[in-house]
């Protein structure tokens, strides 16, 4: 026997060794805090995060069983952007909820990873390695907390969407999205109602499930109307419902009045128009509202000289934050600045002006390589598993110009998203050279074709 054939079984009971040591303490970990929160804070972010964080148990218990459960079980609380409050660190259950399910990828998901995952991995760790200087010049905790939690948003919501796909329960996760999403935008209609009915037309901040922004609201259920749309066949999702959960995310999305997640659509539908070869009835809904929305409310907020509303605020703090990076303009400030100088003591409302002030010039250039780098990764991948990904990514960095980028579930659930997509394009490649037709893959006459979504045809 050779000494590779005998170094196999060490690794595998390694491997399961170490699989089984997560899973306990996913179990564990998540058993205390849930009991914790539930029992020893009060209010409804308690409920909701202990709630969350119980799924994750659940997921824990499946994985004896069922691989990759816990992941599996994440994707709802990734949505989920209430504080964890666990021993004062500022983290949400969506960070929890992707932590877990990053362990659980990495030691339970399938190796080698596509070129295409890798390809995204090493240009998330060039932003990486540049953000590195930053926190190096700038020594205080929340700037190394942050630089972890950036690299868990990105690398780590790619390598939990890819063991996902890529095991073949990509029709789970998106449902679970599709359902999560659903019930959100059940609570902002529902809210929304009720404020309109009191003669309060304006944006509605939804109470239901649980409090949350207009924007958050509305960026959130922008990714989860995309999987709506473009359905791909591969997935195995039914028109029957989600032509529904289309309008109804949509409506949710307008009743937010969430400019930001309205422009992101727009770019969306282009991308999917273009790599589909034709019209879209969805663009033309798309882009009128949301342009005559934008600029509409822009010119009403410049006409009332209100120097408080948002427009106003905006450009103080463009003004702000450019003035700022002027002290540091190599290196920046450091991630998380606002957290320790007062000077600043809020999160650009724009993506690059963040990068810029937090990581300099260095690590700005390198912000711009990276998402060129994903888009053109995304951009020659098979259209059939690569449009969804391709429009999701695109939709966040444009949202991200009229508002925060690194904020935790409008930036992992976009790349959880594309990991999907690219860890089921490998399960159908695995399929295709052996023979045989995967279970994980729902059957299609043609899966790489460009099928236009029934809805809104």
């Amino acid at each position: 026997m050779s000494a590779n054939a005998m170094r196999a079984p060490l690794r595998d009971r390694v491997a399961d060794w170490w699989a089984g040591a997560w899973r306990w303490s996913i179990t564990a970990a998540g058993t205390v805090v849930a009991i914790y929160l539930l029992l020893d804070r009060a209010g409804n972010g308690a409920l909701v995060t202990g709630i969350a964080l119980a799924a994750l148990v659940v997921g824990a218990v499946l994985t004896m069983s069922k691989p990759l459960a816990i992941a599996l079980m994440a994707m709802p609380a990734l949505f989920v952007a209430q504080r964890a409050g666990m021993g004062g660190a500022d983290v949400s259950a969506s960070d929890v909820a992707l932590a877990a399910a990053f362990g659980t990828a990495v030691l339970l998901g399938h190796r080698p990873y596509s070129r295409e995952l890798r390809a995204m991995l090493w240009f998330n760790f060039g932003y990486q390695f540049a953000t590195l200087l930053t926190v190096i010049v700038n020594p205080f905790v929340q700037n190394a907390v942050e630089w972890f939690h950036a690299w868990l948003l990105i690398s780590g919501a790619l390598v939990v969407g890819w063991a996902i796909g890529r095991v073949g329960y990509a029709r789970w996760a998106f449902s679970a999205m599709l359902i999560t999403g659903c019930v959100l935008a059940a609570g902002t209609v529902i809210w929304g109602v009720i404020q309109y009915a009191g003669g309060n037309f304006g944006p509605v901040y939804p109470q239901i499930p649980w409090a949350m922004h207009k924007n958050f609201v509305g960026t959130a259920l922008a990714f989860v109307a995309l999987i709506a749309y473009v359905h791909p066949p591969w997935a195995g999702l039914s028109t029957r419902w989600t032509r529904p959960a289309l309008w109804l995310l949509l409506i949710a999305i307008v009743m937010s009045q969430s400019r930001q997640a309205w422009m992101g659509l727009v770019i969306a539908a282009i991308v999917i128009a273009l790599r589909r070869g034709g019209r879209s009835k969805l663009l033309l809904a798309l882009a009128v509202p949301a342009v005559w929305l934008a600029v509409s409310m822009v010119l009403e907020q410049l006409d009332s000289q209100n120097r408080h509303n948002s427009t106003f605020q905006r450009l103080e703090w463009f003004r702000e934050v450019y003035a700022y990076w002027k002290h540091a303009p190599i290196f920046g400030h450091g991630l998380r600045f606002w957290y320790v100088d007062p000077t600043l003591p809020y999160q650009p409302p724009q993506a690059e002006l963040e990068v810029i002030a937090s990581a300099g010039l260095v690590g700005l250039a390198a912000f711009a390589t990276m998402w060129v780098g994903f888009t053109v990764v995304l951009s020659r991948v098979d259209k059939a598993f690569g449009t969804l990904a391709l429009a999701a990514v695109l939709s966040r960095i444009v949202q991200a110009q009229f508002d925060l980028f690194w904020a935790g579930v409008q930036t992992s659930v976009p790349f959880v998203i594309a990991g999907i997509c690219l860890g089921a394009l490998a399960l159908q490649r695995s399929a295709d050279s052996s023979g045989t037709t995967d279970a994980g893959l729902a059957p299609s006459a043609d899966l790489r074709g460009t099928l236009k979504p029934a809805a809104l045809r």
